[in-house]
């Protein structure tokens, strides 16, 4: 199974689900796939579509899940990341009406160079980008939260000693 998801947010990436459905025409993507969509209105007879799926449900299909295909969402990351995933992960655009901003271009750049996922630069080359996930084995995942507390607890302490 194949899990697609484009986030929660109220902004659509149907171009994403439309590169998906053309790979599973052209014969590159054979089995299951199941697209949680949020607010972007699609409709499929190749794909399962589900506007929001619960957390808990969410998890176990990502478990389940041979490879994710996703929006450069820092939450859809890391949680496909926590479970070993290989992901493509395709950037949403503000020009495009996806997003409010551009914002994701850095975050798919810093993942992809980071080794975690393989980003989709071009939604005409899904197949090859599929074909590509064979060999990839994505950088086991390290939080920066840690590094993040301690950086701000810095911060708070520099600020106390001012006083």
């Amino acid at each position: 199974m194949i899990l697609v998801t484009l986030g929660t947010q109220d902004k659509p990436f149907s171009r994403l689900l439309e590169a998906v459905e053309k790979q599973i025409e052209n014969g590159n993507i054979q089995e299951e796939v199941i697209a949680q969509v949020g607010s972007t209105p699609y409709t499929s007879y190749r794909m399962k579509i589900i506007p929001y799926i619960p957390v808990e449900n969410f998890s176990a299909m990502l478990e389940k899940a041979n490879f994710v295909i996703t929006h450069a969402g820092v939450g859809s990351i890391i949680k496909g990341l926590k479970k070993k995933k290989k992901m493509i992960v395709k950037k949403k655009k503000k020009e495009y009406g996806e997003h409010v901003n551009n914002h994701q271009e850095q975050i798919l750049e810093n993942f992809s160079q980071s080794g975690y996922i393989i980003p989709l630069t071009d939604f005409d080359k899904l197949g090859e980008v599929i074909q590509q996930l064979k060999d990839f084995t994505p950088r086991e995942f390290q939080s920066n939260q840690t590094k993040f507390v301690e950086g701000l607890e810095i911060q708070i302490e520099n600020l106390l000693n001012r006083r």
